[in-house]
């Protein structure tokens, strides 16, 4: 056999081999493909079923075979779902409670962080663990004493029990502290040899530093606040300091229990607007925060 025809058997078998490993890498991608589709449709076929459901009269809802897209679309559905539930009244307080709860975390989160990060004093790591241990505890533990403190302090039915128990998160502050750590510890220290505050530096450098992170936790402490639902629901559920959440469980119960599931349905889906844009309009924020915050321990 000659060198030519060693070398054509050559390229032929590398030619076989590059073409299995295309049809390799072609059927592995079909593969991803098909299982990340399957997987959309599960997340987004219940918010599907949300909105053609608020769409529905309530006879066709109410059929033992479900159909895929209402008969008649029923837009009147969501103007009944905003005057039956006072969804406007229901989202000035949810929208009360979370900015000022939030506000308020922000502030408390920025100087713990700061504090655990950058300051010196003694026994800091001893209580930075202690404060991460807490974190493995789960939160409904707390509601029995909550409960019995805030009725001590005679809350009950008031904003201030919605906004207070909640308003220092470990989870936050060692969210934002790792994000500080990041940041050069020479700045601080030539700071100070200008005689830069500590406040001061944390306002001019250390925040718009770690900008993206807040952001994160703005967002993240607002979204929680907006789907709060059991402690609202045990403290404060009267109609003044009424929550979203918890004013569209009743709303729609007439005198002899009957639901309007349709009305009900629209309702929920205007409650998960707001959630829905912030997460589409912001995700690239949340996920650079969280993702700032993990590279140095």
């Amino acid at each position: 056999m000659t060198n030519t025809n060693v070398k054509i058997m050559k390229e032929r078998n590398v030619g076989a081999v590059s073409v299995k490993q295309g049809i390799t890498q072609v059927l592995f991608k079909i593969l991803v493909y098909a299982f990340l589709i399957f997987m959309a449709i599960i997340v987004i076929f219940p918010f599907y079923w949300m909105v053609i459901s608020s769409l529905k009269t309530l006879d066709e809802y109410r059929l033992s075979i479900p159909t895929f897209w209402p008969k008649q679309v029923m837009f009147g559905n969501y103007a009944e779902a905003f005057t039956t539930a006072s969804l406007g009244r229901l989202f000035l307080n949810t929208a009360y409670v979370g900015i000022v709860s939030t506000l308020l975390s922000l502030v408390i989160t920025v100087l713990s962080a700061f504090a655990f990060a950058r300051l010196e004093f003694k026994g800091k790591d001893a209580m930075f663990g202690a404060l991460l241990a807490t974190m493995m505890i789960p939160g409904e533990l707390f509601t029995i004493t909550n409960y019995a403190t805030i009725n001590a302090f005679g809350w009950m039915h008031t904003f201030k029990v919605l906004i207070f128990p909640f308003l220092v998160s470990v989870f936050y502050i060692y969210l934002l502290r790792q994000n500080f750590m990041q940041i050069p510890n020479e700045l601080y220290l030539a700071a100070k040899v200008d005689g830069t505050s500590d406040l001061k530096y944390l306002w001019k450098v250390m925040i718009p530093m770690s900008l993206p992170t807040l952001i994160s936790i703005t967002i993240l402490k607002m979204m929680g606040a907006w789907n709060s639902y059991v402690w609202p629901n045990l403290v404060a559920n009267d109609d003044a300091h009424r929550m979203i959440t918890n004013g569209l469980r009743n709303a729609f119960t007439d005198a002899t229990g009957d639901v309007n599931f349709p009305v009900q349905m629209a309702a929920v889906a205007i409650v998960s607007a707001p959630l829905f844009l912030v997460f589409i309009f912001l995700r690239k924020y949340i996920m650079s925060g969280v993702s700032r915050s993990g590279i140095k321990g």
